[in-house]
């Protein structure tokens, strides 16, 4: 995109080989998703991880004690408002994005380029869980982008 963002990706799992195309992908998908939108890029951190610690995770900041695909953390400065340099943070379990891969007939990259579309509209204030209204907005988002990127559900 030119603009300079910083995406920064670190792996904290080995169950699953993370490829260089899956590192590309990620990269290719925040972008696609701050042009989609609309927004200036700002720095993103990604954490691919496993279940084990999406669970920890997802017990210590919602209160549930089970994996989960994607947590989304945002950043705010020390006035409530969004950062205006850093998006936020971005957690993804392999495993778990493996795993419904599997169940939903597709590949392990298209799940992944979803988890990260799903979670970037997180981090701008999308919610799906607050609403009808709201889940059919920021689903129909999420195909928009997989769709500018090839990646439109089979």
């Amino acid at each position: 995109m030119g603009n300079n963002i910083d995406i920064d990706i670190q792996i904290s799992q080995d169950a699953i080989i993370f490829t260089e195309k899956m590192d590309e992908l990620v990269r290719c998908v925040i972008e696609k998703t701050f042009e989609h939108e609309k927004v200036s890029p700002l720095d993103v951190s990604v954490v691919i991880t496993d279940d084990e610690e999406i669970q920890r995770l997802n017990k210590e900041f919602r209160g549930k004690d089970a994996p989960t695909n994607v947590l989304s953390f945002p950043m705010y400065d020390e006035d409530g408002a969004l950062d205006d340099e850093v998006l936020g943070d971005i957690v993804i379990s392999l495993e778990r994005a493996k795993i419904q891969a599997d169940e939903y007939g597709h590949s392990l990259e298209r799940e992944l380029a979803f988890l990260t579309v799903h979670s970037m509209l997180h981090l701008f204030g999308y919610d799906h869980e607050t609403g009808k209204e709201d889940e059919k907005e920021m689903f129909s988002k999420q195909e928009e982008i997989l769709s500018l990127l090839g990646l439109e559900r089979k």
